[in-house]
């Protein structure tokens, strides 16, 4: 009896009607456990439900029920077993690792020998070990198309040449500023003399000055605010929280001084300038981000026309859109 069980149950426990263990399966060896035979039952092993024995009497009555338990040399490792009453005042538990065995494969080293060839182990770990590489194969599939809609939709709000932000992504920001109490300044920016480099000089080095225009905006600029590239040499620069004029005329004029600095591009000596006109929104006073923007552009013509190569704030007298500009009331407020 006790050879047939070696030969085909790998996981079993013999107890002697003492309550000893009188033989175990030969994979036992590998769950880190000193060869049990001959110590108590009880002492090797920790019943925890449906119930707990404290006698041979006790556990045979258990026969045909399958117990929870586990090692007390291993408490964080759960076992199966089913009782089955020996007919000689003793006990035999066949066991197994449940739902369990993932893990006792992976701490112990188990492989298809420590298993009954009757067990459906190892095509449960076959199939648990397919279903983890879908899982994986999936979840970087899935990654991978998320991966490329976020680039698509990057792409969709970025200038392909500067990296700026493009229209879509400025309408979408003016979208949000319209629904919130965020008081914010809007800055129209347009490159004087850059149609005579572009015309005179070429695209490549046009573009090439726009690179450095757009590297010149980032370096002036805060983390929080949107810079945009809103066409040809038409710049826009969104200040959300940034209302106050002096801090404003400091920005404006930084980024016309370093724009007007001249340049060695690609072997050719470029001078260009830039102009801005400005927009604060302001909470006594509240329209949408749209008109900001249209007075921005107010203020920019009033800028260019004044002379180039500065700024000024949009003010009432200037009228809403360009039909409306008066130049003198324009100079009013220049910096």
């Amino acid at each position: 009896m006790t050879d047939l069980l070696l030969a085909i149950r790998p996981l079993h426990v013999c107890i002697g009607p003492t309550g000893h263990i009188r033989q175990v399966g030969k994979s036992f060896c590998k769950l880190g456990i000193d060869d049990p035979t001959g110590s108590r039952f009880l002492e090797v092993f920790e019943i925890l439900r449906p119930a707990k024995p404290a006698s041979m009497s006790e556990l045979r009555d258990l026969a045909g029920q399958v117990l929870r338990l586990r090692l007390r040399a291993e408490p964080g490792l759960g076992l199966r077993g089913l009782v089955v009453d020996d007919r000689a005042d003793g006990a035999i538990l066949d066991l197994s690792f449940g739902i369990a065995v993932v893990d006792a494969v992976q701490r112990f080293g188990l492989t298809a020998q420590d298993f009954a060839p009757s067990d459906l182990v190892m095509e449960l770990l076959f199939l648990q070990e397919a279903k983890s590489s879908a899982m994986a194969a999936s979840f970087s599939l899935n990654a991978r198309l998320n991966g490329a809609r976020l680039a698509a939709e990057t792409d969709a709000l970025t200038d392909g040449l500067t990296g700026l932000h493009n229209r879509r992504a400025l309408d979408g920001a003016l979208a949000r500023l319209g629904q919130s109490d965020t008081e914010y300044a809007i800055l129209q920016m347009d490159l004087d003399r850059f149609k005579q480099v572009n015309d005179t000089l070429g695209h490549s080095v046009g573009d090439a000055v726009l690179k450095r225009v757009a590297a010149i905006v980032r370096s002036q600029t805060r983390q929080d605010d949107l810079l945009v590239r809103a066409g040809g040499d038409e710049f826009v620069v969104v200040c959300p929280g940034l209302t106050d004029d002096l801090r404003l005329t400091s920005l404006a004029a930084g980024l016309i001084r370093a724009i007007s600095e001249p340049a060695m591009i690609d072997g050719q000596d470029v001078t260009i300038g830039a102009s801005i006109g400005i927009a604060v929104s302001r909470m006594v006073v509240r329209c949408d981000p749209a008109t900001h923007v249209s007075r921005a552009d107010v203020a920019l013509y009033a800028a260019k026309r004044s002379g180039r190569g500065r700024h000024l704030f949009w003010t009432s007298g200037m009228g809403d859109s360009l039909a409306d500009l008066d130049l003198p009331a324009a100079q009013s407020r220049g910096g």
